[in-house]
């Protein structure tokens, strides 16, 4: 997406002095990374919910998942079909 915005000068020579001392770093990129601070990543919470993931607070001990199954690895493979 391509959009014009209007930079006061003062905030205009803050940029250029920024982008003059940060050489891997363009208008764009910088932009792009405030934006994202400021809009914040998109919200994944409910497709997080839709395939089980959930928060687990670590108890006391640390945090087990000997209970689970889907957490559980299992060795079946027992090389190439003879």
């Amino acid at each position: 997406m391509r959009k014009t915005i209007y930079l006061p000068d003062d905030l205009a020579a803050r940029v250029e002095e920024y982008l003059s001392t940060h050489a891997t770093e363009t208008f764009s990129s910088l932009v792009q990374d405030a934006l994202k601070q400021k809009v914040g990543p998109k919200d994944q919470s409910s497709i997080l919910d839709l395939i089980g993931f959930v928060s687990v607070e670590p108890s006391e001990e640390g945090t087990v998942f000997e209970d689970r199954p889907e957490d559980s690895t299992v060795d079946w493979y027992d090389g190439p079909p003879r």
